[in-house]
C-alpha cells in the first residue's frame, strides 16, 4: 500500500485522537508529549521488516495499530455477549491495544527499523527493512513497557498483562501466564486473549489485503531441479543393485 502525505498525516491525526478521547488528566497529557516527540517516526514507519508479514510499507505501523484498537473494542464487546466476565476499562483496553506495538519505535535516541541494506535479502526475501544494531536487543513488549515507564506514563495492572501477553503463545515467555495448572497462577482476567485475538485479527486482514491477495504480487520463484543426476548415474546405479542383489 502506498500513502500519500496527507492520508499518512491523517492517519496520524486519528492516532491522536484516540489518545485525545480515552484518557485525560496527566496521562494523557505524557502520552501526547511522547507520541509527539517521535511524530515523524511514527507516522513513517512500517509494522513489519517482511513484505509477507503486515503492514511493511511507510505508514503500515500508524495503521495496524488503529485496526488493532478498532478490532480490540468489537472482540471485547462479543466477549462480553457471550458472558466472559469483563473486569477491566475500555481505557484499559485501548490503552493496551494503543501501545501494544509501541517497543518497535526502538529508543528514544534511535529507531528500530531501517532499510535493509542487502539488495539481495530484499529482493529474494523480502526483508526490506532490518533492526536497527544501535538498539540492544529487547522483545517487543518488555521495549514497550520500558518507553511508557521511563516517560513516567502508570500502566494498570491490566494493561500490563495486555501489553506483555499480547503476542499470545508465538512467545515463549508467555508459556508461565497461559499454561497455569495452578488455579492460583491462571490469569485473572482475558483482557490478554482479547488483544492477542484483536491483533491476529488485524495482523491476518493485513496480509490478505496488502500481499495474499495482492495480484501485484508475484508467486515465489520455482526451484530450478538440477539436471546433475544423468542418465548414465542412473545405469550405473542400476548395475551396482543388480551386482548386489540378484
Amino acid at each position: 500500500m502506498n500513502f500519500t502525505p496527507e492520508q499518512l498525516q491523517a492517519n496520524y491525526q486519528e492516532l491522536m485522537g484516540v489518545i485525545e478521547k480515552h484518557f485525560d488528566g496527566e496521562r494523557k497529557q505524557k502520552l501526547i508529549q511522547l507520541y509527539t516527540d517521535h511524530e515523524e517516526r511514527i507516522m513513517m514507519m512500517p509494522a513489519s521488516g517482511t513484505v509477507y508479514y503486515h503492514n511493511c510499507f511507510t505508514g503500515g505501523y500508524v495503521d495496524h495499530v488503529l485496526r488493532v484498537i478498532r478490532c480490540a473494542l468489537q472482540v471485547k464487546a462479543l466477549w462480553e455477549a457471550e458472558g466472559a466476565t469483563i473486569n477491566y476499562t475500555d481505557e484499559e483496553l485501548v490503552f493496551a491495544a494503543l501501545n501494544h506495538d509501541l517497543g518497535k519505535i526502538g529508543t528514544e535516541e534511535a529507531e528500530q527499523y531501517i532499510h535493509n541494506p542487502s539488495d539481495w535479502h530484499r529482493k529474494n526475501q523480502g526483508k526490506l527493512y532490518t533492526n536497527n544494531p544501535a538498539n540492544p536487543f529487547m522483545t517487543v513488549p518488555d521495549r514497550s513497557l520500558k518507553l511508557l515507564a521511563d516517560r513516567g506514563i502508570k500502566v494498570s495492572e491490566n494493561e500490563w498483562f495486555g501489553i506483555k501477553l499480547h503476542d499470545g503463545m508465538y512467545e515463549e515467555a508467555n508459556k508461565p501466564y497461559y499454561v497455569g495448572w495452578n488455579p492460583d497462577s491462571a490469569l485473572r482476567t482475558n483482557i490478554p486473549y482479547v488483544l492477542h485475538q484483536a491483533d491476529m485479527m488485524a495482523s491476518r486482514i493485513e496480509k490478505e489485503t496488502n500481499y495474499l491477495l495482492n495480484e501485484t504480487n508475484a508467486p515465489a520463484p520455482k526451484v530450478k531441479k538440477s539436471t546433475a543426476f544423468k542418465e548414465a548415474d542412473k545405469e550405473s546405479l542400476k548395475n551396482t543393485f543388480d551386482q548386489l542383489f540378484k
